[in-house]
């Protein structure tokens, strides 16, 4: 008897022991991540507001709160994104190393009790922290009461509550729109359970959509960035000489501008019937405008400017500004090592190309297997177990192509998004980044980054099961909504990259066919 007491007591000690050594890990995980959000948001905040360095003590406390926020749910999003990367990394450690005293503390409840975190601190983000902060910051109490942070506040929660109401009763319309079950009589009391959950695998499912667009054109965009970033071989070219050239091109455009600058002071001299004289000691009068365009013609110009002086003078400014940033560029091109010009450049560009070419290929094999009956769906119910089997047919080097494809993934997808039109507003800038803009963008990379782990399983990047209440959204257990996302991802993402690779070469097709067409119908007009 005693000795079955002793084993409850130190199962219970264990399970103790356990929960607590969770919790701290997730603090630490917690901690880790908003250091580095709060660096990148300090980064692109604007430091010259008035709200920043105001003399009002309730502004400074409101910015500071907003602030907090907004690090906050960034690092939400970042834990996020790094689910499906920790989890399938966590399996094959796991796999290689079962009985290492070191990685004991990782196990399935680990795994499990990050995935629940960082579920709720979504939905908290997005449909608390986030409206808060904007309703906070916008806010300036009732009218007739005392102003103050307090009154601030009293709105804030008067607002906020209404807009909740409103949120709510859209949700259980939408409930009975599509016929959900769950929502019954007391659905107003299940808010944790029923109204979270349903509001965020909407916002998700906007997510997978937006994704949809932005990848396939991010798979585009990234090449665009790497090209930029990366300094590119020189094939047949002499950078010392075009560096040379831009240089005497350069003191050529300032000497004109000087003798343009002197010449419209010898004019104001000469209305007032004096002569200018220069820091040598040398006397200038006015000189007549076809003397002046004929002392400008003998100075070195690559690009031959025509036009009067005013106009020159534009021109010369223009031009100025082309060539120091041309300059710069050579400069670069000159201060880099050879090993990153012959091999650096390449191996990313080849880099980009092979994950662009194994994320088509695994969304093609996933359609198909999808067709055939061969794949399930993303929706997961049932409990996973780390460190049974791997999940990939390649075994450790798989699983690393996985991680590594989900983070092509997500990189892709924000510069997709970030490039797209209507991001030029929003894009966030180092220095010039406004309060309510970043908190548009904390909000967007949530999004963007809650629905990663649903892309990566739906066009089936890895076969590792969504766990928790990302497993459980109802959506991804439509067979018809899955099959055509992969469809129209596969599609997308080929024609891009054709019309991207393909385009030089169209140019140039057209350009002969309309220079053969003209030559055409000259050669036909001259026989008539």
């Amino acid at each position: 008897m005693e000795e079955e007491e002793e084993e409850v007591t130190d199962l219970k000690l264990q399970l103790f022991h356990n929960t607590v050594r969770e919790h701290i890990i997730f603090l630490l995980l917690i901690i880790l991540l908003y250091f580095s959000s709060y660096v990148v948001v300090s980064r692109f905040r604007r430091r010259d507001r008035d709200d920043l360095y105001s003399n009002d003590e309730d502004e400074v406390l409101v910015y500071r709160i907003s602030f907090w926020l907004c690090t906050f749910t960034l690092a939400v999003a970042e834990g996020a994104a790094m689910l499906l990367p920790v989890s399938i990394a966590s399996n094959e450690v796991l796999l290689l190393y079962p009985n290492s005293y070191y990685v004991k503390w990782l196990n399935s409840s680990l795994i499990q009790g990050l995935w629940n975190h960082v579920f709720l601190f979504s939905n908290l983000s997005l449909f608390v922290f986030l409206p808060f902060v904007y309703l906070f910051s916008e806010s300036t109490g009732f009218v007739g009461h005392k102003k103050g942070i307090l009154a601030r506040v009293y709105e804030t929660f008067t607002v906020f509550i209404l807009m909740a109401i409103i949120v709510l009763v859209l949700t259980a319309v939408l409930s009975a729109v599509f016929g959900i079950e769950k929502f019954q009589f007391f659905w107003f009391l299940n808010l944790g359970s029923v109204h979270l959950p349903f509001l965020y695998s909407c916002v998700s499912f906007l997510g997978v959509m937006l994704m949809l667009i932005c990848t396939p054109y991010g798979f585009v965009r990234l090449f665009g960035v790497v090209n930029q970033v990366l300094v590119r071989p020189m094939l047949l070219r002499d950078v010392n000489e075009e560096f040379s050239a831009f240089y005497m091109e350069e003191a050529s455009v300032k000497r004109k501008l000087a003798y343009i600058d002197l010449h419209n002071v010898s004019i104001s001299d000469a209305k007032r019937g004096s002569r200018f004289t220069n820091g040598n000691g040398r006397t200038h009068s006015y000189l007549p405008q076809p003397l002046l365009q004929h002392s400008l013609a003998h100075l070195y110009q690559r690009k031959s400017l025509v036009g009067n002086v005013d106009e020159q003078h534009q021109l010369l400014n223009e031009r100025l500004k082309e060539l120091y940033s041309e300059r710069k560029e050579l400069d670069k091109l000159r201060k880099s090592s050879t090993f990153q010009r012959t091999f650096v450049y390449p191996l990313a560009m080849l880099l980009l190309l092979f994950c662009t070419a194994v994320t088509i290929l695994l969304v093609v094999q996933n359609t198909l297997e999808l067709l055939i009956g061969i794949k399930a769906l993303p929706l997961s119910t049932r409990q996973f177990t780390l460190g049974i089997s791997s999940l990939s047919k390649l075994g450790p080097v798989g699983a690393a192509m996985e991680v590594c494809l989900i983070f092509y993934l997500g990189a892709t997808s924000v510069v997709g998004f970030y490039s797209m039109p209507f991001m030029n507003n929003v894009r966030p800038k180092r220095r010039q980044t406004s309060l309510p803009q970043l908190m548009l963008n904390c909000g967007f990379m949530l999004v963007l980054s809650s629905a990663l782990p649903l892309l990566s399983r739906i066009i089936g990047i890895t076969n590792f099961d969504l766990l928790g209440d990302f497993g459980a959204i109802e959506w991804l257990g439509n067979f018809q909504i899955v099959l055509l996302y992969n469809l129209v991802f596969g599609t997308t993402t080929a024609l891009c990259l054709a019309n991207k690779f393909t385009a030089t070469v169209r140019r140039e097709l057209r350009a002969r066919l309309v220079e053969n067409y003209v030559l055409f119908t000259n050669y036909m007009s001259f026989i008539n």
